[in-house]
């Protein structure tokens, strides 16, 4: 399925990257498997930036960027989803957004199916680098169906091709990361963001939520002991 193949791709972009030696042990990507509960309390405090790149619109809620958020790591995401209470909350100043607005989709989607719109010239040359092989054999059939999701004229699995506007939002994306790279040389402005971002919060905690669930949903009250 789709899930393998993207698997697949991660950890062949990972072993090309990895034996880098122009890279070293400066980056490294990896594919972790079986994420869950105990491996996250592990990640989530560890971590300086999260990406939550939902495509505006699709994305019901979300937690893990309140988890990220509340343990100090930046979010360079998409307006979409918790990330639109959150920067509500800790200001857009304090995070790296990018990408179509919700209001936006519908007309750039229509413009793409309508062929009036072409991805940017960096975007066309990762795809052609996987067609070409560079993540594994040319012109390969399992990546086929990525290309097809993204570049085909038919899309893929019913939906039209790129459903999900990558073609238009990676310029952006790569501005927004551009962004957090220049801001991570400087070690205090990273941190009074970090600070102001734990700061607010406290909206997303565990008493609010559930002081608000039980009055508006179980319609029940605290019993003081």
């Amino acid at each position: 399925g789709k899930k393998i193949t993207f698997i697949k791709l991660i950890n062949s972009v990972g072993e090309k990257v990895n034996n880098d030696p122009d890279v070293g042990d400066l980056l490294k990507v990896i594919f972790f498997p079986n994420y869950n509960v105990s491996a996250a309390e592990v990640l989530i405090p560890g971590t300086d930036l999260t990406q939550q790149i939902s495509t505006a619109g699709t994305e019901a809620s979300g937690t893990s960027n309140m988890k990220f958020a509340m343990n100090g790591a930046l979010i360079c995401g998409t307006m979409d989803g918790a990330n639109i209470e959150i920067f509500e909350e800790i200001g857009e100043d304090n995070g790296f957004i990018f990408g179509a607005s919700v209001e936006e989709v519908g007309g750039i989607l229509a413009a793409s199916l309508a062929n009036e719109f072409t991805p940017c010239d960096d975007f066309l040359a990762v795809l052609k680098r996987i067609e070409d092989g560079d993540f594994g054999e040319k012109k390969s059939e399992f990546y086929q169906q990525i290309l097809d999701a993204l570049a085909g004229e038919e899309g893929s699995h019913y939906l039209p091709k790129d459903f999900y506007l990558l073609g238009y939002d990676y310029p952006d994306y790569v501005r927004s990361l551009a962004e957090a790279d220049a801001l991570y040389k400087d070690e205090s402005a990273w941190i009074k963001k970090s600070i102001l971002s734990v700061a607010g919060m406290g909206k997303f905690s565990t008493d609010r939520t559930i002081a608000e669930y039980a009055k508006d949903i179980w319609n029940v009250k605290p019993n003081k002991c």
